[in-house]
């Protein structure tokens, strides 16, 4: 990302970043630490769905102030400056969660706001990008395993699992689960031991998936570790 390092660059965009991480940092202040303290986030005799969600959070005991927490070390964080990029991580699925809420209960100044934060966080990430985008490409062993396990006369891979496999192992989880949800007519979820019921067997079939998986990743390695592993 060349661009990013040529924005990296200038004095000002630094500038630019440093005071927009205090300044999102600071907005977390005052809602983090009212739930810290116990403090309703609205007067209880407001209505609508907007507070009545807020009465409800407030009503949710140990979870409210936990919420607080998290909103005060995402501003620590931020206003570090060193320990931003986490900051900025953190913050992320809060601010989303926050915008998505105030624009569905129809509290437009409020979400205008926090979709101008959520922007700003956007803007940090991209800013530190170089530090996380890592984790969306795939894993340098991952691939190397894959490869030889399928390379004839290759040696038994380093890695000691093949994530390759795993992966379709989730998959295939996935593409059943929703299999049964539309053959069930709903979200399916297991309930008590109703051995008539043929949604009874979806969940073991389910945890099946691994079993079947493990069986065949070890036939896959002994395989290849029975491979001559002289030159083709």
């Amino acid at each position: 990302m060349r661009w990013i390092d040529r924005w990296r660059g200038r004095r000002w965009s630094q500038l630019a970043v440093v005071n927009l991480r205090i300044l999102l940092g600071f907005a977390f202040l005052p809602a983090g630490l009212k739930k810290v303290l116990g403090q309703p986030f609205t007067d209880p005799g407001n209505s609508g769905s907007f507070h009545e969600f807020l009465h409800a959070f407030y009503a949710t005991g140990v979870f409210y102030p936990f919420v607080g927490a998290v909103q005060l070390a995402i501003a620590f964080l931020l206003m570090t400056q060193t320990y931003a990029t986490l900051g900025a991580v953190m913050a992320l699925p809060v601010i989303t969660s926050i915008a998505v809420f105030c624009w569905s209960t129809g509290v437009v100044p409020t979400a205008v706001v926090v979709t101008f934060m959520l922007a700003g966080n956007l803007v940090l990430l991209l800013w530190d990008a170089d530090r996380w985008i890592g984790i969306l490409r795939p894993n340098r062993l991952e691939r190397t395993a894959s490869a030889t396990l399928s390379r004839p006369g290759a040696p038994v891979p380093s890695a000691l699992i093949d994530l390759a496999l795993w992966r379709l192992c989730g998959f295939a989880i996935l593409a059943f689960y929703g299999l049964t949800c539309l053959l069930h007519g709903g979200v399916y979820r297991p309930r008590g031991l109703d051995f008539r019921s043929p949604e009874f067997y979806a969940l073991p079939i389910i945890a099946l998936f691994p079993v079947v998986t493990l069986i065949l990743e070890r036939r896959r390695r002994k395989r290849a570790a029975g491979r001559p592993t002289g030159s083709e």
